[in-house]
């Protein structure tokens, strides 16, 4: 087998596949969390803590004071950017409870599937037999 039909078979596999459709899926839906949280959660959170932008939260490390965290990236010093920080968390918290919903969605169809009782087996010939032997001896 060539190389090139080994690449295919391996390629067309159904969990090569699958896996390659999650993570075009999850990137999309990594950028619709990100624009949520950046977009309506943390203005939401900002204003309830009196109009503070989290984006915008860092400590400097060699003592010195900015107006703003673009004025002191520009200097170059080093800073701890715990802001940013904080969205990170917000946005990992909205994503694992979105993907916590759809596993216990995905959970309870299974469930469900195998809540259906199966219907009996068909009893062995050889038990009709001996059942019939036993009838029979009975009369």
């Amino acid at each position: 087998m060539s190389f090139i039909q080994e690449f295919k078979a391996f390629a067309m596999r159904g969990n090569v596949v699958d896996l390659a459709v999650a993570v075009v899926i999850g990137g999309a839906f990594g950028k619709i969390v990100d624009s949520l949280v950046k977009d309506i959660v943390m203005p939401v959170v900002g204003s309830l803590t009196g109009g503070v932008d989290f984006k915008n939260l860092y400590l400097t490390l060699g003592g010195q004071v900015f107006d703003s965290l673009e004025a002191a990236e520009k200097a170059g010093v080093p800073l701890i950017k715990y802001g940013i920080f904080i969205n990170s968390v917000v946005n990992f918290l909205i994503i694992a409870l979105a993907i916590f919903m759809v596993v216990k969605a995905i959970n309870s169809l299974k469930r469900e599937e195998t809540a259906v009782p199966a219907a009996p087996a068909p009893t062995p010939e050889d038990i009709v037999l001996l059942r019939e032997i036993r009838d029979s001896l009975k009369k």
